[in-house]
């Protein structure tokens, strides 16, 4: 169910340039599904970065790699 409610929020977020930004500065995959949250899709972002590398519809799932921070 959380697999069809994430290509669902996907599919949505490809038709609205608004959510794409605001998907494009979250931080993290859970931010990503903070934001599907509040827009009523349940999915999480560990379900998110399972689709990495996959396409669904005209998006293509990628997971940003970010240095640690060094001290």
């Amino acid at each position: 169910m959380a697999l069809d409610q994430l290509k669902a929020f996907l599919t949505t977020m490809q038709n609205d340039p608004a959510l794409k930004d605001a998907v494009l500065a979250a931080s993290t995959a859970d931010d990503v599904a903070k934001i599907g949250h509040g827009l009523g899709y349940e999915f999480s972002g560990d379900e998110l970065l399972r689709l990495s590398g996959q396409k669904v519809g005209r998006v293509t799932v990628t997971k940003q790699e970010t240095p640690g921070e060094y001290n």
